[in-house]
């Protein structure tokens, strides 16, 4: 049984992937930041608990980093800061942790001769799309703090490929949704609003367009790629070449929810003019050509999957509040 690493396990995308991957036969690690409740996160009352190795430490740490390896095949590297807004407050914390987490992952991959590591990236290091699709050819342009720290991670990777022929791999997807994704993502915001009932859903800017992949089938895309031997050393998208205008998504979900909401512009949710990333479609041939990977959840069926489960969750909430 091939043991496999994964940091961020315990949120959004890490988990479901844990999860995969146990029910893959992995001998799964799963490396969280480390925190005083040792809280497992999503994978607190997963049905694979007993089955997964948890690690604390912190990604930042190289030593912890380094000890959480020994005797790993395969490393998927998702821990990262991802809130784009925080990224305008704090740029030198998505640096030590982006990048210098990254920094860590590589370096142990190559003392520990891991025989693959997998870093994730994201479809924000490509900026508005100059080009529609977006191929894995197209220029980085970073339009945050946030992206610029992807991009460097990016570039480190493939330094370590080129320099020292590690055998890393860079998953780059494009914008993934799914139950447990964080409340502050589009897609929750919308959600969460809509069910506490009010009359209005505030959000930021709702002419943007976004490829959208149902969480369950990124994941798959992990352990696609890791079976394609001639994808070392390249980034590769993972998305569903569909394209969405953040004020459509908002307008289905209503619609599924019987709700009577208006979309309110909410200007502490707008991203400076020059930081938004107008547009992002996504060139998926690479994958679709060199794997047996493909999207296989239609946009509506992911949608209905993603409010039940956040029905679920507010239930739950409401119904420990009553007892409280």
């Amino acid at each position: 049984m091939k043991k496999i690493l994964i940091t961020g396990s315990t949120g959004f995308i890490g988990s479901h992937l844990t999860e995969l991957c146990v029910e893959q036969g992995y001998d799964v690690i799963a490396f969280d930041r480390y925190n005083p409740n040792y809280s497992l996160g999503h994978l607190e009352n997963s049905k694979h608990k007993k089955k997964i190795n948890f690690v604390f430490g912190d990604i930042r740490d190289y030593d912890s980093v380094f000890k959480s390896m020994k005797g790993c095949s395969f490393v998927f590297h998702l821990a990262a800061l991802i809130g784009i807004p925080y990224s305008y407050h704090s740029p030198l914390a998505y640096l030590k942790t982006n990048l210098e987490g990254t920094y860590n992952i590589l370096e142990s991959s190559k003392h520990h001769e891991i025989e693959q590591t997998i870093i994730t990236s994201t479809s924000e290091t490509y900026g508005t799309a100059q080009k529609v699709p977006i191929n894995e050819e197209h220029r980085l342009h970073a339009q945050s703090p946030y992206a610029a720290s992807k991009i460097a991670a990016d570039q480190l990777a493939l330094s370590y490929w080129n320099s020292f022929k590690l055998p890393v791999k860079i998953i780059r997807p494009f914008n993934t949704y799914g139950p447990r994704q964080s409340p502050r993502a589009v897609i929750p915001t919308i959600i969460n609003q809509a069910l506490n009932g009010g009359k209005e859903i505030k959000l930021g800017n709702t002419g943007p367009t976004r490829d959208l992949t149902y969480v369950a089938d990124t994941c798959k895309a992990y352990l696609e790629i890791l079976k394609i031997n001639n994808f070392y050393g390249n980034p590769i998208n993972v998305g569903s070449n569909n394209e969405y205008k953040i004020q459509d998504i908002a307008a289905k979900i209503i619609k599924k929810l019987n709700s009577n909401a208006q979309i309110i512009l909410d200007q502490e949710r707008v991203r400076p003019a020059s930081s938004e990333v107008e547009r992002l479609v996504c060139d998926n041939k690479l994958i679709l050509n060199k794997s047996k990977w493909k999207p296989n959840t239609d946009f509506d069926e992911g949608l209905d999957l993603t409010i039940e489960w956040f029905k679920g969750l507010k239930n739950n909430l409401d119904h420990n509040i009553y007892h409280i």
